[in-house]
């Protein structure tokens, strides 16, 4: 069955325009400190809010089945709705830490029926080049999440407020979930749901190919959004060592982030012709060879040098999430298969929390250069699972 030309585009853009709720309160973080007297933690525990809320979502969504009993569309048009209206309510002067903490974990929980249920749609849309499509709609997560960084370097130069900020990622979001409703049906390989006990879930991961798949990806997950929630912290620090030589911060920060966005879409290009397990694989190893070098990088890097090294970084850290999607997709049964990626998208955000805090933590015991090498322990788990995964068996 032909799927129409528009779909997969409107499913992406759709991703993009509502995943940039995702780090609009980072790319504001100096100002919500100043403005509503935040602590000097704030970042961290703004972070883990989002993903503590995008967490308990998905196991919500995943054990109550929802992208597989409704439609997927409808869910997440809805989940577009609130995700916008929280993420607004940023800007109410009445916010302190405690509020913006639930507000935050709000945007996460809505956020929960807006990333893993658009690759439901997509895997609904798309049986074969599957990672080619997932590599676009991870590309358009990329972007959402950096695009916040950009608005915020914008705003600098035309002298807006940190408002706008929150404004246009709420806008954006109503947008994209607007447009994915009336634009994209439920797929033709959605399959109805069949009434299943709980257990059945768990026993998911006694599929070999879904376990290696599953627990690659979650080494990939202890890295990434450490590195992406860190990144302006990076740059401060290589400005410690080198006096005044990045200037523009969040447009930076933006360049490095939204750099994975072309790697997703080239990787899911490449896995077709040399396989989805080996080029996550690779792409995994770059990146944690990234942790181990970043001090050398940081203390004596030129600024042209580190910031290339932080882009190839960006590419390499995100470049295998849409494979191991695909690969986990493909393994799980196409009945659970919403189930499946919202459960694993689940411990995947739940281990981000701890890492992001364990790199926040050991600001306090290590020199700031060293922090980042915490980050190469996901890598290494990632490539010695993944490198278990058999492809014959599908």
């Amino acid at each position: 069955m032909k799927v129409p030309s528009r779909i997969l585009p409107v499913i992406v853009f759709a991703q993009f325009c509502c995943t940039s709720l995702w780090f609009a309160g980072n790319a504001v973080m100096p100002e919500l400190i100043l403005v509503f007297k935040l602590s000097s933690n704030a970042l961290s525990l703004l972070t883990s809010a989002v993903q503590s809320g995008f967490i308990l979502g998905t196991l919500l969504f995943a054990f109550l089945s929802i992208s597989d009993k409704f439609s997927p569309t409808q869910v997440f048009f809805l989940c577009a709705i609130f995700g916008s209206i929280f993420n607004l309510s940023t800007i109410l002067e009445e916010n302190n830490l405690y509020s913006l903490m639930i507000l935050r974990f709000l945007v996460g929980f809505s956020l929960a029926g807006i990333y893993p249920v658009g690759m439901k749609i997509a895997s609904d849309h798309f049986e074969k080049g599957l990672g080619r499509s997932l590599g676009f709609l991870v590309g358009a997560l990329v972007l959402g999440t950096g695009f916040p960084h950009l608005l915020k370097a914008t705003n600098e130069i035309v002298e807006l407020s940190w408002n706008m900020v929150i404004i246009s990622t709420s806008t954006l979001a109503l947008l994209g979930g607007l447009l994915l409703k009336i634009l994209v049906p439920d797929g033709p390989f959605r399959k109805p749901h069949q009434v299943k006990n709980s257990p059945d879930i768990l026993n998911l991961f006694r599929n070999s190919n879904f376990r290696s798949s599953a627990f690659g990806y979650f080494g990939h997950m202890w890295e990434l959004y450490a590195f992406w929630a860190f990144i302006p912290l990076m740059l401060k620090i290589y400005n410690h060592f080198h006096p005044d030589s990045i200037s523009n911060i969040p447009l930076y920060s933006f360049l490095i982030i939204g750099s994975g966005a072309v790697a997703c879409a080239i990787s899911g290009i490449l896995s077709e012709r040399f396989g989805v397990a080996r080029v996550a694989r690779t792409a995994l190893t770059f990146s944690g060879i990234c942790c181990f070098i970043s001090p050398l990088l940081i203390l004596f890097a030129s600024e042209v040098f580190f910031i290339i090294f932080l882009i190839f970084w960006g590419v390499m850290v995100i470049a295998d999430s849409p494979l191991f999607s695909t690969l986990i997709a493909r393994s799980a049964p196409a009945e659970g298969r919403g189930t499946a990626l919202t459960l694993v998208n689940s411990i995947g955000y739940a281990i981000t929390i701890v890492s992001i805090q364990i790199v926040d933590f050991s600001q306090d015991f290590f020199q700031q250069q060293y922090i980042f090498l915490i980050l190469a322990a996901g890598p290494i788990l990632g490539v010695l699972y993944i490198k278990n995964f058999s492809s014959k068996s599908l």
